[in-house]
């Protein structure tokens, strides 16, 4: 079944990144991924994303769904037809939402996992948290911030901006295959979150990701976006 074409809001969209040790992620990542190195350095992150009106391309928004929703992102490069190609491989999705869960790898790609969020913002301070069926946790506590993080792999903030607006195309695993959705946004617009605190049961499982090999990098805050989603073609597993 073809993915059909998607379209909402990003409500709000929160990224927390992370340099990561590339011998790490060279041994984590499934072919044909490879790392996408910045200075070095490979980059992973945490996506908080609310969804409003998601509904098919052409049907009224009052017939969309809204979500509360979380990744675990990996950027990544690879060859396709011999070309190189960047994204971002997902190896966890995570919804409040039933039909998402349920819909997986079909309407919409990938396996989405059932979490319970619990989320509050207010005056540009976020608690955003969720746990899945499974354990699998995230909690973060951001303020909106000017201040860019000295320690980052990134120059500034327009490098990262670019960065991540480049890695547009996402493959998250299925069960035979990798399932790709590819983000079309009408306005792309980031801004900075101070990250006071940040807690993910992936990146501080010490079996994939050892002591030491991952430091935060930053956080980036995106609002009010208009967008499209567009299934792509499956890549097999190898």
């Amino acid at each position: 079944m073809k993915t059909p074409r998607l379209k909402g809001i990003i409500d709000r969209r929160i990224l927390i990144n992370y340099q990561i040790d590339k011998e790490v992620l060279e041994n984590y990542l499934p072919k044909p991924f490879k790392p996408k190195l910045v200075n070095g350095k490979g980059i992973g992150g945490i996506c908080l994303i609310r969804l409003k009106e998601i509904r098919p391309k052409g049907f009224p928004k009052q017939i969309g769904i809204s979500s509360e929703n979380g990744a675990h992102r990996i950027a990544v490069e690879w060859v396709e037809n011999g070309k190189l190609k960047e994204g971002v491989y997902i190896p966890r999705r995570d919804t409040s939402s039933k039909l998402n869960s349920l819909a997986g790898g079909t309407l919409f790609p990938g396996i989405h996992h059932l979490a319970n969020f619990t989320v509050n913002e207010k005056g540009g301070n976020y608690d955003i948290r969720f746990i899945s069926e499974d354990q699998t946790s995230i909690s973060i506590q951001a303020t909106e911030t000017h201040k860019w993080n000295n320690e980052s792999v990134f120059e500034n903030l327009k490098c990262a901006s670019d960065f991540f607006e480049y890695a547009s195309i996402g493959y998250a695993p299925d069960k035979n295959d990798f399932d790709g959705l590819e983000l079309k946004t009408k306005n792309w617009k980031v801004s900075l979150l101070e990250v006071e605190n940040v807690e993910s049961s992936f990146f501080e499982d010490e079996n994939i990701f050892p002591k030491g090999s991952v430091k935060f990098d930053n956080g980036l805050l995106m609002k009010d976006i208009k967008h499209e989603w567009i299934g792509l073609k499956k890549i097999k597993k190898t």
